[in-house]
């Protein structure tokens, strides 16, 4: 369904995008920062890799000899993911040298194929060891005297480490660009209530003018609205010179059809009754029929403009003081059942509509009028 709230669709537009951007955002920051920690890994199992090589020796009875130490507790305790494996090549036999995490297990090795060395010679690979680890293996073969006889170098560091790095900062990142994405939702908002004030204050001025309180369009606006205004106060003045010259247009046309009426009728008045009779019948007639028209056209004049307001009080107890002593034999009570009651109307309309009424009340009544101002139901 569309929203024919301005105020809606800006801030749904502008939650979108906020929305929208912080998810790519926490997505590349997420995925940077991962990348990172996992280099930052392998680096960390490339110098541990090399701290083995330096550690490891031939010895005296042509075996693998040296104590590797990496400062780092999880290469002794069993099954933790992380260890260290120095393996025997080619013709060099002797026994392997395997941290005690390790212990009797072994760590899969994939083929050259499956994981080709480096220009370094090195390679890193990622394996599932006996205990059901993730790992990365960090790997190369090194020679060890003048004799080749060489050996393979494994350092394996457990990825939950990454994972749970990663994992951790997501959460932090997502947490805190929550609490920024709904600051900026709220800022947003307010920013664009505060940006729509104008329009409010328009409204307000226009209902003003529709009320009688005011004639134009008053007000500072911001220069985005201000052309608006000034066409508004335009059409506003063109409003009422329209309705001034209607009324105008319907005095001249009444004063111009009120002397040959008048002079049909005393016409009507010098010809026999028969003839007569009947020429002042459809004088009247006539007469009636334009004063219906002109007050139409009036009243069709009137509520062509917004400005024409008048206060029902005071006109009235003007009205109500002349009838009183027009006719003192009479009582006339007025009533205001809506106090400050303002009508869409010229006053000399009033005046004339209301008058004409008080006339024919007292003309009637026998000792009292009412007058009562109420609102329509």
């Amino acid at each position: 369904m569309r929203s024919n709230s301005l105020t809606a669709r800006v801030l749904l537009l502008a939650s979108l995008w906020s929305v929208l951007a912080l998810v790519v955002i926490a997505v590349v920051i997420s995925t940077l920062y991962r990348q990172g920690v996992e280099r930052s890994f392998t680096d960390l199992l490339r110098a541990q890799l090399y701290n083995v090589i330096n550690s490891v020796t031939i010895s005296n009875e042509n075996t693998l000899a040296g104590s590797p130490q990496l400062g780092d507790l999880r290469f002794s305790q069993p099954d933790t993911g992380w260890y260290w494996v120095v393996e025997p090549l080619g013709n060099f036999q002797t026994a392997p040298l395997v941290s005690s995490s390790l212990g009797v297990s072994t760590l899969p090795v994939p083929s050259i194929l499956d994981a080709p060395f480096d220009n370094r010679y090195e390679r890193f690979y990622a394996v599932t060891d006996e205990a059901g680890n993730q790992v990365r293996v960090a790997e190369t073969e090194v020679v060890l005297d003048g004799e080749g006889r060489a050996a393979r170098f494994r350092v394996s560091g457990n990825l939950n480490v990454v994972e749970d790095d990663v994992r951790d900062f997501s959460n932090s990142l997502y947490l805190a660009l929550a609490v920024f994405g709904v600051g900026s939702l709220v800022v947003n908002g307010l920013a664009i209530l505060y940006s729509l004030r104008p329009l409010d204050q328009a409204r307000v001025a226009l209902g003003k003018i529709r009320g009688g309180e005011a004639e134009s369009l008053e007000g500072e606006f911001p220069r985005e609205i201000q052309p608006l205004a000034n066409e508004v106060n335009a059409l506003i003045d063109s409003n009422r010179r329209l309705v001034e010259r209607a009324r105008m247009q319907v005095g001249n046309l009444a004063h111009s059809l009120k002397t040959p009426i008048a002079v049909l009728l005393n016409e009507a008045r010098t010809l026999d009754p028969q003839h007569g009779d009947l020429v002042r019948a459809q004088a009247d007639a006539m007469q009636a029929q334009v004063q219906s028209y002109l007050s139409r056209a009036r009243i069709a004049a009137q509520r062509g403009s917004i400005l024409a307001r008048v206060e029902a009080e005071p006109a009235l107890e003007r009205l109500v003081r002349v009838m009183r002593r027009l006719n003192p034999d009479k009582q006339f009570v007025l009533n205001f059942e809506q106090p400050g009651a303002v009508l869409g109307m010229e006053q000399q309309d009033l005046e004339e509509v209301v008058g004409n009424l008080l006339e024919n009340a007292a003309r009637f009544a026998q000792t009292r009028v009412v007058i009562t101002l109420a609102t329509g139901k």
